[in-house]
């Protein structure tokens, strides 16, 4: 009896079993599989694709198509948003002011004529307004914002192209369809024929095509993102190579200001420097007017002859020394027409002179005009990027003075300009109420972190400023003085003992004579060592140097070893 119930059960069971097998297939497929199957996201709305990346659940205003599909507007909150993050709506001057890699340009919230780096251009469509919003036609500013928009009727899809960035295509083997993931499994997003265009999707962080066990992520001709066998496509070919920056020095920068009087010409040059492949001599002050007063005449031109004989970059000071005026510099800032007409002014003269950058170096700004300050930058960048030209701005360390630190905003700066310079110098200047170095290590180095973290500074993006002087402070009758003392001309006297100070990485001396209390903390090989070490540990983009002449006649050798001149 018990052997005919077991033979009775053994089906049973194995029903049982299949039964339960289906049904965990059937759960697998619900929670793997079939939401490959579902109804795409963004169905029913125009989806925007930015660099083979579907935004659309980023776009915050309506994509508008017109003309049949040949003009596309976006929101200038999403232009803002993907494209240009200073974007300037001008209500009050009825004009919206953008900027590009390589462009600055002015476009009227009513009118087709922009001006775009200075010059009139005509344009088929304008901006328009719906429901409170503008919209620009970016079909129209293909050109300024360096992109290549398409607009795709069948799948609703605009696609939009950076082309300073890698493109891969390739050819479709077969007939056969896109599929949403990387399965079999999955539905179909598009199909393509044999011998179809396929754009072959780039990983941004490892470069190379997009690869998953085997299946290759691509676009099809009307913008829809999916995978294909990598087996399944043929005749791969780069269209398109990452646009590599012309602005920036390959490895480290190593700059000396040349600084010379507005009252006297350029210095006479021969020969080479060694460890130096940027120079910036002070052949620029503003004026009032936005002007700007050039002293760089015949002996100037032969200067620049002479470094791009010897090799090296011409980046030349843009100072405002001159004004002496806060009041004045702030007026120069306040409007788009004054800064456009000291921008023009800039890059014209730097055009025209052959040089390869400018070193922007405006001190003392009232802390209200950091913004204004700011705007200059953003519009004065892709001027100087279309000519081929270096932007670099010197700036204090942070967390001091008005119209000193709290005039600058180091974060943005450093998004905007190919290098931000810390003058990492004056710790102690003229004004202090103390003696101190003119730039200890531990200084230095706190400053170099506050860039990196509360300013949100790049490291490569940091040349750090470092004095080729000291100050020599004297007490006397309880009055503080001081003196510059260039590296050069450094002297210890007979009998004073030299103590390495570790904090500040200098050799420290101090004496009585004449009833008067000397202090020094020495900038020598040592010091400047400990400087360019810390160039090398936060990975700095380099060093810029305080001034030519100053130094001492052992110094560049050092400077080549430590930051790999040649």
């Amino acid at each position: 009896m018990k052997e005919e119930k077991s033979k009775i059960n053994i089906p049973r069971l194995i029903v049982r079993i299949v039964i339960l097998l289906v049904i965990l297939l059937i759960l697998l497929f619900v929670i793997k599989i079939a939401p490959n199957y579902t109804k795409g996201e963004f169905e029913g709305i125009t989806n925007l694709v930015i660099n083979n990346n579907n935004i659309t659940r980023n776009v915050k205003s309506e994509i508008i198509i017109e003309d049949d599909g040949k003009t596309v507007y976006l929101g200038t909150d999403d232009v803002k948003n993907f494209f240009e993050e200073y974007l300037l709506i001008d209500e009050e001057n009825n004009r919206i002011i953008t900027t590009s890699k390589t462009k600055t340009v002015e476009m009227p919230l009513e009118g087709k004529q922009i001006k775009s780096s200075g010059s009139n251009v005509e344009i088929e469509h304008g901006i328009i307004k719906k429901d409170g919003k503008y919209y620009m036609p970016m079909s129209d500013l293909a050109n300024i914002y360096g992109i290549e928009l398409k607009y795709s009727k069948e799948s609703d899809i605009v696609t939009i192209d950076s082309i300073d960035r890698k493109m891969v295509q390739a050819k479709a083997k077969k007939n056969m369809g896109i599929k949403y993931k990387a399965t079999g499994f999955s539905k179909n997003v598009d199909k393509v024929s044999k011998g179809d265009t396929l754009i072959l999707v780039q990983d941004k962080e490892k470069g190379g095509n997009i690869v998953i066990s085997g299946w290759v992520q691509v676009r099809t001709k009307e913008g829809e993102i999916g995978y294909v066998k990598e087996k399944d496509i043929e005749n791969e070919e780069v269209i398109r190579e990452n646009e590599v920056s012309k602005t920036k020095l390959d490895g480290k920068v190593s700059l000396v200001w040349d600084y010379y009087s507005q009252y006297v010409t350029a210095p006479v040059r021969t020969g080479e420097i060694e460890g130096i492949n940027v120079l910036s001599p002070s052949f620029y002050e503003i004026t009032a007017s936005g002007d700007l007063d050039s002293n760089i005449g015949l002996s100037g031109k032969n200067y620049i002859e002479w470094a791009h004989a010897n090799g090296y970059k011409v980046w030349p000071m843009v100072q405002n020394s001159e004004l002496g005026d806060l009041d004045a510099m702030s007026k120069i800032l306040s409007t788009y027409e004054s800064r456009e007409y000291l921008i023009s002014n800039i890059v014209t003269s730097l055009v025209s002179n052959g040089v390869d950058g400018v070193n922007i170096d405006f001190e003392n700004m009232y802390k209200a005009d950091k913004d204004n300050f700011s705007r200059f930058l953003i519009e004065l960048a892709p001027r100087l990027r279309e000519a081929g030209l270096t932007l670099s701005v010197d700036v204090t360390a942070p967390d001091g003075s008005e119209t000193w630190s709290l005039c600058f905003d180091r974060n943005l700066i450093g998004n905007v300009a190919d290098y931000i310079i810390f003058m990492a110098y004056d710790q102690n200047g003229v004004s202090s109420t103390k003696a101190g170095t003119v730039a200890g290590a531990d200084w230095v180095e706190l400053n170099i972190k506050k860039f990196l973290g509360q300013e949100g500074v790049n490291s490569d993006k940091i040349i750090l400023g470092i004095p080729f002087y000291t100050r020599l402070w004297k007490e006397s009758n309880g009055t503080l003085t001081s003196s510059v003392v260039n590296m050069r001309s450094v002297k210890v006297p007979d009998g004073v003992e030299k103590t390495w100070d570790e904090s500040t990485k200098q050799y420290y001396i101090e004496y009585e004579q004449g009833g008067t209390n000397y202090k020094m903390w020495i900038e020598d090989e040592e010091s400047i060592k400990a400087k360019l070490d810390l160039i090398n540990q936060y990975d700095l983009a380099g060093a810029g140097f305080w001034s030519k002449d100053r130094e001492s006649n052992t110094i560049w050798g050092i400077v080549a070893d430590k930051l790999n001149i040649k």
